[in-house]
């Protein structure tokens, strides 16, 4: 069993004493990041949004997670402070960042400055990172206790940013997940306003991840919200590899299922060429009457393997077909969402499809005529069903 982000949702406010937001997020699994910019003359903005751009190109190839989270992060600490010394308006711009990848068998980070990453496991909420700020320097000496820190008069210095620096040093490490658990990322808008045990009963009493990440917002607006505030919340499921599952007839799903052919077409595109006998094949000999009967075990076991390698050979190429096609659906909250995969549940409660993208667009804000020609999980390419989901963020709705 391997582990996949097959939940997750992101939201950002600007509080109720800024003008504008300088935060920003990312949340494409399985690559998440929360990014609180700071400078002037929008500097803060344009920071974050260059770490959102960066993280968008993807992980380098052949490094393991944590190394290639760093590398990412450098390169967005060289962009940023390249921009910064080359144009004099967005001089001393600057960001955190905390980011996060879901791996086979763990989640690796890559952390800079005071946004926090939390794992929320059995009801409890864990810190998972350590402040890079003047008061987190000053508990972590035992010279300020975690209350005190949280009213320190200086508690908003920070350490350690991307861009002030040509080169910035990177925590980068990992820890195990499990089926179950939910990641928090989120900047100090949050954990500022919020004390931990609220964020944790939150997080318990929440029915979705919509929900509790909506209720982390409200409660840290409820409590001044002097900052723009940010969460990303994402949940662990384990998923079986190639192979394991069973071949049982699937379970529609949706007012609408693809085609077989359709089906047929994807998984074909995606699976590797059958192999080709190319012997002859040995004349048919009739058996000699006279001759001892051998016993039939031994052909019932090669016919029981070659039977299990047979679904097995199936099972692959249906999973390989089902990556490379996405459909368009709704989320348990009724929110518009890219799902990758087939759109499919088999017994046991196994999915071939996962989230892949959860917008901000409430099904029941579609035109009732369009809705259904919308959410009619019709087999799609990853940019048709990406570019659909965007117009409807955009209000320019259409089927």
């Amino acid at each position: 069993m391997i582990l996949r982000a097959v939940d997750f949702v992101q939201l950002s406010d600007t509080g109720r004493e800024r003008r504008s937001n300088e935060d920003s997020a990312y949340a494409q699994a399985p690559l998440f990041a929360v990014a609180d910019g700071m400078g002037g003359a929008r500097g803060g903005e344009v920071a974050s949004g260059i770490v959102v751009e960066t993280l968008s190109g993807g992980m380098p190839d052949g490094v393991p997670p944590e190394e290639g989270l760093a590398e990412l992060t450098r390169e967005a600490n060289h962009r940023i402070h390249q921009r910064a010394t080359s144009d004099a308006e967005r001089s001393g711009m600057g960001t955190t960042l905390t980011a996060a990848y879901v791996g086979a068998d763990a989640v690796a980070f890559a952390h800079v400055g005071d946004s926090r990453a939390y794992r929320f496991r059995d009801g409890q909420l864990e810190q998972l990172t350590n402040d890079h700020s003047l008061v987190g320097e000053l508990v972590r000496r035992g010279k300020l206790t975690a209350q005190q820190a949280e009213e320190h008069p200086q508690r908003s210095v920070i350490t350690r940013a991307l861009g002030p620096e040509a080169s910035v040093q990177v925590d980068s490490f990992s820890f195990d997940a499990q089926p179950g658990d939910v990641f928090l990322l989120c900047s100090d808008g949050l954990t500022s306003m919020v004390p931990v045990e609220s964020m944790e009963q939150i997080l318990r009493e929440a029915d979705s991840l919509d929900q509790g990440a909506r209720r982390l917002i409200d409660a840290a607006n409820e409590n001044g919200g002097r900052d723009n505030i940010t969460v990303v919340l994402f949940r662990i499921e384990g998923v079986p590899e190639p192979g394991d599952t069973d071949a049982d007839q699937p379970t529609v799903v949706g007012e609408k299922a693809p085609t077989a052919d359709a089906v047929e077409a994807a998984r074909a595109a995606a699976a590797p060429p059958s192999p080709r006998r190319t012997a002859p094949l040995p004349p048919r000999r009739d058996p000699d009457p006279d001759a001892p009967r051998k016993p039939r075990r031994g052909r019932r076991v090669a016919s029981l393997l070659a039977v299990l390698t047979i679904v097995v050979l199936i099972g692959v190429g249906a999973w390989i077909g089902s990556r490379a096609v996405f459909f368009v659906g709704t989320n348990s909250n009724g929110i518009v969402t890219v799902y990758r995969g087939l759109p499919y549940d088999l017994p046991g409660g196994i999915h071939l499809y996962e989230s892949y993208y959860t917008s901000g667009v409430p099904a029941a804000e579609l035109p009732p005529d369009r809705r259904k020609g919308i959410l009619d999980n019709r087999l799609r390419s990853k940019s048709d069903a990406s570019d659909l989901v965007r117009k409807l963020e955009l209000g320019q709705v259409s089927g």
